[in-house]
């Protein structure tokens, strides 16, 4: 098998992912999330109208009665229609809102739920997804440490941190809603991530052992080259099904599918240069997967 040159490109996917985290950053301390209803707070209510919904006019209406903030979008088919208002309304303003837009048209318009989330709880669920995306860096980082070594345990807990900023980044950037959908994905993302960097890691221990006269470098690309093959197929089968989802799976679960498409792009990434290259820069060598020999086992005929 050819043995493609990773590492000797690391330095420019260094740069590259610097700017893009330096950017992600950035982009998050100025402008932040666009915070969906689940850690807002408001109201959402879905109704149904008997014949395709005009938005445009649906939006008109709600404008025209004074309700600001309020989002339109169409859910499912076009005679569904999702609207989102945002916190300091109520859920029997909800059901005031229905009626107004009943008045605005001549067709039936059918409330199918009003969900009402409110400020405080909003709060709680923002607080608790960060903690449980904390939580499972910390267990990566445990699991990989007693599964490999203490340097593969740092290198895979550096390339999902990678992963979750540059998503987080990505929305806001773009400016897409940030839901408790998207922070399912994200979770998701960690473990699809971790699922490849420990394949490739498993790849590079098992050769730094049964390649002995190879640097630290060379035997990573010999590794990466190696696991190629399966990480580009299932990382294309993966974004295919997602590319789908996001076309043709509706508004509700659009963010979700987001979130997982860049995340595993950039996880796939990710797990041959970041997860490599924080090895190098700690300095792996054989030494830390030699190993550990019995004593005593020589003379139990254990050690030939």
């Amino acid at each position: 098998m050819k043995t493609i040159p990773f590492m000797k490109w690391r330095w420019l996917a260094v740069a590259l992912s610097g700017i893009a985290l330096l950017t992600a950053v950035v982009s998050l301390g100025l402008k932040q999330l666009n915070w969906g209803l689940d850690f807002t707070g408001g109201t959402l209510v879905e109704v149904a109208y008997s014949d395709s919904a005009d938005l445009v006019e649906v939006r008109e209406t709600l404008a025209r009665e004074g309700y600001e903030g309020a989002v339109v979008v169409s859910f499912g088919t076009d005679r569904d229609v999702l609207v989102r208002l945002p916190d300091g309304y109520s859920d029997e303003q909800g059901a005031v809102m229905v009626e107004k837009l009943r008045g605005a048209t001549e067709m039936s318009v059918e409330l199918r739920r009003i969900e009402f989330v409110g400020p405080q709880v909003g709060e709680e669920l923002r607080d608790d997804g960060g903690i449980a995306m904390l939580t499972a860096l910390g267990l990566v980082m445990l699991y990989v440490a007693f599964r490999f070594q203490i340097k593969f345990a740092l290198g895979a807990v550096i390339a999902l941190a990678h992963d979750v900023v540059f998503t987080l980044g990505f929305f806001s950037l773009t400016g897409l809603e940030f839901d408790l959908t998207v922070l399912a994905a994200l979770l998701a993302v960690i473990g699809y991530s971790l699922n490849d960097t420990i394949v490739v890691s498993d790849r590079i221990r098992e050769n730094l052992r049964k390649i002995r006269r190879a640097s630290p470098s060379e035997v990573i690309d010999i590794s990466l080259s190696e696991t190629l093959g399966r990480t580009l197929v299932t990382s294309l089968t993966t974004l295919l099904v997602l590319a789908a989802l996001a076309l043709f799976g509706g508004e509700m679960i659009f963010g979700f599918a987001i979130a997982l498409l860049v995340g595993v792009a950039v996880g796939t990434y990710s797990s041959m240069y970041v997860a490599a290259t924080t090895l190098l820069q700690l300095g792996v060598s054989k030494e830390d997967v030699m190993v550990p020999e019995r004593e005593g086992a020589d003379q139990e005929g254990l050690i030939p």
